[in-house]
């Protein structure tokens, strides 16, 4: 083998080693995946593809306890809705008492094609009560024309997000500076 042959062969093994070693990008995941508690939090939710060949109508995400005042952004194309509940105590925020808001978001209407990328966005505060070092877990569900992507796992103790099939997007809690 040649010179140029072996630097080539080298360089491809490379890139597979590195693209072996990188975490996989199939799943529902967070643009920014740590959040200091106390603090707002903007979530950016990923979608990489549809249902296999069918494209994505519908993502529905459900907002763990402990993030409240949750403001989902609108979509062009997409209808949003919000379900409301009872939080599991009271927070206070912006100077108010708060007991109840969104528990879920759901965007629908739109069309992602399973060779598309798209983005959900929305808003909230990470109470200040919750533990530095935890994770909150936001189960996410996408829905296509007959079929669904469940990003709703969720570790058991001892266990990772990669020990999963179909992970929920998680979110690291850091401490306050």
């Amino acid at each position: 083998m040649n010179a140029h042959a072996s630097r080539a062969r080298l360089a491809a093994l490379s890139l597979l080693f590195v693209a072996a070693s990188l975490p996989a990008r199939a799943h529902a995941t967070l643009e920014v995946q740590q959040a200091v508690v106390g603090a707002s939090y903007k979530a950016v939710m990923r979608i990489p593809h549809g249902c296999g060949a069918l494209p994505t109508l519908k993502v529905r995400v459900r907002v763990p306890d402990g993030v409240v005042g949750v403001k989902p952004m609108p979509k062009p194309g997409w209808k949003l809705e919000t379900v409301k509940g009872k939080y599991d105590r009271t927070y206070e925020l912006f100077h108010a008492k708060i007991s109840e808001g969104v528990r879920e978001i759901t965007w629908s209407g739109g069309n992602l094609p399973g060779e598309w990328y798209d983005e959900f966005v929305f808003a909230g505060t990470i109470s200040d009560d919750l533990k530095p070092g935890s994770t909150l877990w936001f189960p996410t569900v996408q829905e296509c024309d007959g079929a669904a992507e469940r990003w709703i796992e969720i570790p058991v103790e001892g266990k990772s997000a990669e020990d999963l099939k179909a992970p929920a997007p998680g979110l690291k809690l850091l401490p306050k500076p």
